[in-house]
């Protein structure tokens, strides 16, 4: 049976910048480690085609507006560390910046697109003179499979990343009812409330630096939205302070901020999708620091619940479709609600969000994880007052197992070629074959 501890440990977990860029950054620090003291004079990543296209135009933390693989594994060859897991790159300067640039520059960085490779897939080689090494990493965006020298394995590890039990956290979760997974919250101590609660303030952290820098503020959609809050132009009800902090947090991630979120299910917009409206709905009502991380545990759970069904990465919206639905069952939880107005909430985020598709990991994601705090809080209302999709219709089934299982089949066949129309578009743009 998976504890809340092997979940945590799993599913929530601090990243700076975009874990996409990140994991093929731990992939390329992790391959020059074999290779330490020798001069490193190329590298090649081969990628699965969500790490290439979440990759393709987000800003990488500390480089000052510099985006992309190319900059994360480059990076990584001069200040990459593998035991910072997905904070690989937290030590860089503004030395290895120019450097990394250079590297681009001289052809010395090439990052492939493998179209036959799905979800979390990185390929890391990099070579010196005289040795080669690799590092692939699957799964999770942290969890390494393989590390080569010379084609000699150093370090194996087995297929999937394993909890106590040996099998992998989202496996379990897969084969778990959602009802059966909730009850891990009843496990929740003082350690885990801890670590829930810092993640909220560094969440927080990441919204504030978004407002109040705009280096770092991306397209300015929350600094924008608060402004209009603080002209009269809209309101300043709960809703609208969501989705301000909401988008300036993700400004702020996505334009390369050098501070930490906690992800959730593998992604730290989904944190901030899953965290933020938690925390400021528990703030607003009063709630105990142990009622607003028993909320947030939820949030995470029931986003995770999701993801195991859609897969790491996919072709529709993980911060809308499943951390939106966590935090308006977060929410509906701290509320008062019980496990059937928790579904019911998570049903009408998905009945409004499900078709909304992942485009990349750009600027304008803001504006998605804005959607999806603000579409949590009015489903969560509306769940508490009695409303909700009261039969199937459309994708929407009687249960949040099988309606979940109905968002995968419509990512997993009816978006099929959804990634690689959109790399398509995107590189055309980049060859300058666009109008």
């Amino acid at each position: 049976m998976l504890s809340i501890k092997e979940f945590l440990n799993s599913e929530v977990r601090p990243a700076y910048g975009c874990t996409e860029p990140g994991a093929v950054a731990l992939a390329v620090s992790r391959a020059c480690e074999e290779l330490a003291g020798d001069y490193i004079i190329s590298v090649k990543v081969e990628v699965s085609s969500s790490i290439y296209k979440n990759g393709l135009d987000v800003g990488i933390p500390g480089c000052d507006g510099a985006r992309g693989n190319p900059m994360a594994a480059a990076l990584a060859v001069r200040c990459g560390r593998s035991q910072y897991g997905l904070e690989v790159l937290k030590d860089v300067t503004d030395d290895d910046v120019e450097n990394a640039k250079k590297w681009i520059e001289d052809g010395r960085v090439e990052v492939l697109h493998n179209p036959h490779r799905k979800g979390v897939y990185v390929r890391a080689e990099v070579r010196s003179q005289e040795h080669v090494a690799t590092c692939v990493i699957e799964h999770e965006h942290s969890f390494i499979t393989e590390v080569t020298r010379d084609g000699i394995a150093v370090e194996r590890n087995s297929k999937a990343p394993a909890s106590g039990n040996g099998k992998s956290v989202p496996d379990i979760i897969r084969k778990m009812s959602y009802r059966e997974l909730l009850s891990l919250v009843k496990q929740i101590d003082d350690e885990d409330m801890d670590f829930i609660m810092e993640g909220a303030r560094i969440n927080r952290e990441m919204a504030e630096y978004g407002l109040r820098n705009r280096n770092y503020s991306g397209l300015g959609f929350g600094a924008g939205f608060n402004e209009l809050v603080q002209e009269g132009r809209v309101s300043d009800d709960l809703g609208n302070i969501i989705r301000y902090l909401c988008y300036s947090a993700s400004d702020a991630r996505m334009s390369g901020a050098l501070l930490p979120v906690m992800s959730s299910a593998g992604s730290g917009n989904h944190g901030i999708t899953a965290v933020l409206p938690v925390l400021l709905l528990g703030e607003r009502l009063g709630k105990s620091r142990e009622e607003i991380a028993c909320a947030i545990a939820v949030s995470h759970l029931s986003t995770s619940f999701i993801k195991s069904r859609l897969g790491r990465l996919s072709s529709v919206c993980g911060c809308v479709v499943a951390a939106g639905a966590g935090a308006a069952a977060g929410m509906v939880w701290l509320m008062g609600g019980d496990e059937d107005q928790a579904c019911s909430a998570m049903q009408i985020v998905l009945a409004d969000t499900a078709g909304m598709v992942c485009d990349g990991a750009k600027e304008s994601c803001a504006l998605k994880v804005g959607v999806g705090g603000v579409e949590a809080y009015t489903a969560a209302l509306l769940a508490m007052n009695g409303k909700g999709v009261s039969r199937s219709q459309g994708i929407v089934d009687d249960s949040i197992e099988k309606t979940v299982e109905n968002i995968a089949q419509l990512n997993n066949e009816g978006m099929c070629n959804a990634d690689r129309v959109i790399i398509e578009i995107c590189e055309a743009r980049v060859n300058g074959d666009s109008c």
